[in-house]
């Protein structure tokens, strides 16, 4: 045998380099673990970024109902005639009231182009956001705000704004809310100025919901316990709401 053939068969060999099951599965549960931490804070960070996006589109909304009002005398608008039958889910316990938003994309379309600015980037494609108590479509527009000082097409309720200047609106429901009845749907009960009441919000279904609600919506918010508001001065605002658990 050749010297140098025999001088590498007699050299060592060295031992290949590998994992073993126990070291595999340490890496395994170490990445279990940082995704466990990890995938939350991701989910929170998203949430933020589409809850900024849907203040982003109530700050909008509230400041083309601005622009609407400048146009119209400062009155808001008067479109009962755009308000369809209320949708039957609400149930026989619930208020007679629809707070959908489609008649105002309607009115509001020549101060903001079609609909994309009408639905919060958390509901489209949820169950909530696909719901009819929250979902409208009307001229072709789909709207999944509420807009509670316009859920009636009537004028049974003073704390209603149909056609009237913000402030009276305001005005009403200060002495409304200082009688035996108050409008509980408002807060704070007594607003002193547009800036204390709400114009758009996202929707919401209640933990206190009539029976017959499906439990999945019960207490369902678009955001983390609470929901971003547009307010008839124009400023948008998120608040916590007791009444929502998610």
């Amino acid at each position: 045998m050749p010297r140098s053939l025999m001088s590498q068969s007699l050299m060592p060999r060295k031992k290949q380099s590998a994992f073993t099951l126990i070291e595999l599965l340490v890496v395994i549960a170490i990445i279990a673990i940082l995704a466990a931490i990890l995938f939350p804070v991701f989910q929170r960070v998203r949430e933020n970024a589409r809850r900024a996006a849907c203040q982003s589109n109530l700050k909008q909304i509230a400041l083309a109902m601005i622009q609407y009002e400048q146009d119209s005398d400062e009155r808001l608008p008067d479109r009962r005639d755009l308000k369809g039958p209320i949708p039957p889910p609400w149930g026989s316990n619930f208020p007679k009231s629809d707070p959908r938003g489609g008649w105002a994309a309607a009115v509001l379309n020549p101060y903001i182009h079609g609909d994309t600015l009408w639905s919060c980037p958390s509901m489209t494609g949820t169950t909530l956001g696909e719901d009819q108590r929250v979902k409208e479509t009307r001229s072709g527009l789909t709207t999944r705000y509420w807009l509670w000082r316009f859920d009636r097409p009537d004028l049974s309720k003073p704390s209603l704004c149909w056609g009237k200047l913000p402030q009276s609106c305001v005005a009403d429901i200060a002495a409304l809310n200082t009688s035996s009845t108050p409008d509980t749907t408002i807060n704070p009960l007594v607003p002193t100025s547009e800036a204390d009441l709400e114009m758009a919000v996202d929707p919401y279904i209640p933990i206190t919901a009539p029976p017959g609600t499906p439990l999945g919506l019960l207490g369902k918010a678009v955001h983390f316990g609470g929901r971003n508001r547009a307010f008839f001065d124009g400023h948008v605002k998120y608040l916590r709401d007791a009444r929502t658990n998610s």
